[in-house]
């Protein structure tokens, strides 16, 4: 995707979890940048990229780890503005001929308070209240174990923290910054601010938008796929319905669409989503109804990696099949989002942690034939909707809520029966139509219904009940990465609770998740 009409930043990561949060900032600012990880960027590649400025992303590694993670000396030599985030700053200040420091009263993690001892550099405008002076504090979100103890020479410190000394710095004349918190998460609220002030000072115009996204996508798949045939896995979900409307602008009717209904959709799902593209969209779409084969392979399973990669596996061998009947056919497209790969596998394929596998991650299997297309692998879910908006989609499908590839089996912990997914598909039929009725649907990141691997005691009427107990999630969110639940009053969710076990037969108890991401995922399984 690199277009050289772009001024552009390169991102060097060294293993954060929140890295693309960074990229997110940016596109906020319209300025083009590029995540590479730090392995992959050598003298050879700074040459050939040419960045405007460089960010040096945050990491679970110490600098003195055997093996650490090191940019590039030349990186310092470019004669461009560059910005150390957390890690990033101590690996600067270790490589520039400074001290970072270890051990008993380094750390610090969560919410911290920031004070400055300088307020007249223009990398902190508008982020002090001037007005406040030397008294001014500003929230920051710190995640760090080690931290500086001695600046590299040149520098001078402009805020400190209670365990970060050094917590803001630069280096004026070579325009190099550093600051050991992370702004580029919502804890700190203004550090959009801080990255504001640095792509400005690093003459940044911000021409980059979805429009251009969408150009250059558009290009870069035609570039990919040339003019072989396109198979696009279609679940009618909001990433997936951008990725197959992307595609056919690209490549028209090289692509044909494949909506796999594995019998774990929600009610009426299936025909809503047909519909929509037939009667919508001039595109080839194939119903293919492999209910029988999911729910034949997942009878009896209750591990949830165990059904994830099932159901990744069946998917493929659909496809494949599916792909065989079309001559020519040679890539698979799918609409796999950032918060997809980074918590199945890093970006960089460095040091962060997986959380969960997911069916869309990693790849295809050799035997497969096919090779995959993801337009959507670098976005989150709101620049999603930005470019589906941008394709001329329609706001009901650019609003849904969002719906995992895994469908229903990863909201019925334990075993996976018909019967359950049954209740399950009624019940949450319910809880979305109360959601609706009460007019919270679009301020709703995501809200469905599980069924719980528990039967409960109950009474009804003048009998005694042993039903399944069920669990509403609701949370909000700005992409996916954190979330909180969603505070219903108590009136909605004794509302809720009663119609679903009035309408819902097998149901007995209903319960309301109250945790937010982290600790909790944002799915149960």
């Amino acid at each position: 995707m690199t277009q050289i009409q772009h001024d552009r930043l390169l991102i060097i990561d060294f293993g954060s979890q929140v890295t693309q949060l960074i990229a997110r900032r940016l596109r906020e600012l319209r300025v083009y940048c590029e995540i590479h990880p730090y392995n992959k960027v050598d003298d050879a590649f700074l040459r050939a990229f040419a960045p405007k400025a460089v960010i040096l992303s945050g990491g679970p590694a110490s600098v003195y780890w055997e093996g650490a993670p090191i940019p590039p000396a030349a990186v310092f030599t470019l004669g461009v503005p560059v910005l150390g985030i957390c890690y990033g700053q101590q690996v600067m200040m270790h490589c520039l001929g400074g001290h970072v420091e270890g051990g008993h009263g380094t750390a610090e993690f969560g919410k911290a308070f920031v004070t400055p001892t300088d307020l007249t550099h223009p990398f902190l405008s508008g982020w002090f209240p001037p007005e406040a002076g030397p008294q001014a504090q500003e929230q920051v979100w710190m995640s760090h174990g080690d931290h500086v103890s001695k600046l590299a020479p040149g520098f001078q410190v402009y805020g400190t923290s209670p365990n970060a000394p050094f917590a803001i710095t630069a280096d004026p004349e070579r325009h190099f910054y550093a600051v050991q918190f992370h702004p580029e998460v919502h804890h700190t609220p203004k550090g959009a601010k801080l990255y504001e002030n640095f792509v400005r000072l690093a003459g940044f115009v911000g021409d980059w938008t979805m429009g251009a996204y969408r150009e250059e996508m558009i290009a870069k798949i035609r570039a990919q796929v040339g003019d072989k045939k396109v198979i696009c896995a279609l679940s009618g979900g909001v990433d997936s319905s951008v990725t197959g409307i992307l595609l056919h602008e690209a490549i028209g009717d090289q692509l044909t669409c494949v909506f796999v209904d594995h019998g774990l959709l929600r009610l009426g799902e299936a025909e809503q989503v047909t519909r929509m593209f037939r009667e919508n969209y001039n595109l080839n779409l194939i119903h293919a109804d492999e209910s029988d084969l999911f729910l034949g392979a997942l009878e009896g399973v209750s591990d949830p990696e165990v059904k994830r990669k099932t159901i990744g596996r069946l998917f493929i061998e659909v496809f494949q099949k599916y792909a065989k009947g079309i001559e020519g056919a040679e890539f698979l497209a799918q609409g796999t989002l950032y918060p997809d790969v980074i918590e199945s596998v890093s970006f960089s394929g460095g040091p962060s942690v997986t959380i969960k596998s997911h069916h869309n991650v990693g790849g295809l299997p050799e035997k497969m034939g096919l090779k995959l297309v993801e337009p959507l692998r670098e976005l989150f879910k709101d620049e999603v909707r930005a470019l589906g908006r941008e394709l001329g989609l329609p706001e009901s499908f650019i609003g849904r809520h969002p719906f995992p590839g895994p469908g229903l089996a990863i909201r019925c912990p334990g075993e996976i029966t018909r019967e359950k997914l049954d209740i399950l598909r009624r019940a949450d039929a319910v809880y979305i139509d109360q959601i609706r009725k009460h007019g919270l649907y679009d301020a709703i990141w995501q809200a469905f219904a599980a069924i719980l691997p528990m039967r409960t005691v109950g009474v009804m009427g003048d009998g005694r009940t042993y039903d399944y107990a069920l669990a509403l999630r609701a949370v909000t969110s700005v992409d996916g990465m954190t979330a909180d639940y969603y505070p219903f009053t108590h009136d909605f969710l004794s509302e809720t609770a009663t119609r679903i076990i009035n309408e819902v037969k097998g149901v007995n108890r209903v319960f309301y998740d109250c945790t937010s991401k982290p600790p909790g995922t944002i799915e149960l399984e």
